[in-house]
This record gives C-alpha cells, sequence and structure tokens, in this order.
C-alpha cells in the first residue's frame, strides 16, 4: 500500500471521486430536471449536494490514515478543498 503513498493520487482521488459521486447522486435519484428548472433558486440546494460529494473524501482519509499512508491522505484532503470552498462560498 505503501507505493501508492503519493499526493498527486491523493489529489486525484480528492478531485475526482465528489464529482462522480454527486453525478452519480442526481442520476440516481432523477434530479437533473428538477434542478435545471428551478434555476437560480437551488443554489442552496446546490451548496447542499457539494457537502454531501465529500463525505466519500473525508471516508478516504479515515482509513489511509489507519493504514499510515499519510501523503495520499493529505492529498486527498487538498483535493477536496475546492469543494469545500465551493460551499462555504455559495452558502453566504
Amino acid at each position: 500500500m505503501h507505493r501508492f503513498d503519493k499526493y498527486w493520487i491523493g489529489i486525484v482521488l480528492g478531485l475526482l471521486l465528489p464529482a462522480i459521486f454527486g453525478y452519480a447522486y442526481l442520476e440516481s435519484m432523477g434530479l437533473w430536471q428538477a434542478l435545471s428548472s428551478l434555476g437560480e433558486m437551488a443554489k442552496g440546494i446546490y451548496s447542499k449536494l457539494m457537502i454531501v460529494c465529500v463525505f466519500p473524501d473525508l471516508a478516504l482519509i479515515f482509513l489511509f490514515y489507519t493504514t499510515d499512508t499519510w501523503k495520499l491522505s493529505k492529498g486527498i484532503l487538498i483535493g477536496a478543498l475546492p469543494y469545500i470552498l465551493g460551499t462555504l462560498i455559495m452558502t453566504m
């Protein structure tokens, strides 16, 4: 497991996993049309969706911290920061 302990792998995982999870969540719940019809009023829903999308990253950070792959877990945290900051900006 330590051969994958690289920052860049964590950053790529941290950026891609929330996007994939969010797409799968919207697709499985059938929310694409509802959100597109709401337009600007869906801003609060988007911020909550972004927080939900970060949960898999947090689970991976916990998993990789327990396996002592520090660089990988730090990279995932760095990759998740744009989603967290975007959520904070949307809620203001």
